[in-house]
């Protein structure tokens, strides 16, 4: 059930770049999301019914839960962009919003690695550190956009809304390192 979340968000993570590089119609690309995130509601909540009715489960209840909430939240923060998109009339993209983007697609395909290899813990605190890795790029570009955002935008209100999309979605890079260190808790327990 781990690996169809985990490929689930994966796959909000590729639909949110291709909605940024083919920017035409956001209302469709928001609605593509949010019915990926609607479907990993379910799943989620599929592995919480789980465990409730598992005596015996293969790591400890509480990491379980753990997990599955916070590769819930990555595809939340990743919905909540593409909503905003629609909801603040944004017309077109801002040069490295793409990039950001997909640091945050790459770390999500770094999960599903992570998740599939969870059982055997074979190379699994690899994607740990790659996962790191990607979300200190994703700091390094916010932090970089909202200077840029700050020199270049003279409308406060498009500062306004573009500062809360950008950082919204480097918040996805962060819950996605959540995710590598509840994996590598989990890892270092059962070792």
């Amino acid at each position: 059930m781990f690996n169809k979340q985990a490929e689930n968000v994966q796959e909000g993570a590729k639909a949110m770049v291709e909605m940024l590089e083919h920017f035409g119609d956001p209302a469709a690309g928001a609605e593509k999301i949010k019915s990926l995130e609607h479907a990993g509601d379910l799943i989620t909540h599929d592995i919480m019914t789980r465990l409730n009715q598992t005596f015996i489960t293969p790591f400890d209840r509480e990491d379980i839960h753990e997990l599955a909430s916070t590769i819930d939240d990555v595809l939340d923060l990743i919905d909540a962009v593409a909503a905003r998109l629609v909801m603040y009339h944004i017309a077109s993209i801002k040069p490295g919003v793409v990039d950001l983007a997909k640091s945050v697609s790459e770390a999500t395909g770094k999960i599903v690695g992570a998740i599939r290899v969870l059982e055997k813990a074979d190379h699994i605190l690899d994607y740990c550190v790659e996962i790191n890795r990607l979300e200190n790029q994703a700091d390094r570009q916010c932090r970089d956009l909202l200077a840029d955002l700050f020199d270049q935008e003279k409308d406060p209100i498009q500062i306004i809304k573009w500062k809360e999309i950008i950082e919204t979605l480097e918040f996805a890079a962060d819950k996605c390192e959540d995710v590598a260190n509840v994996i590598e808790g989990v890892t270092l327990k059962n070792a």
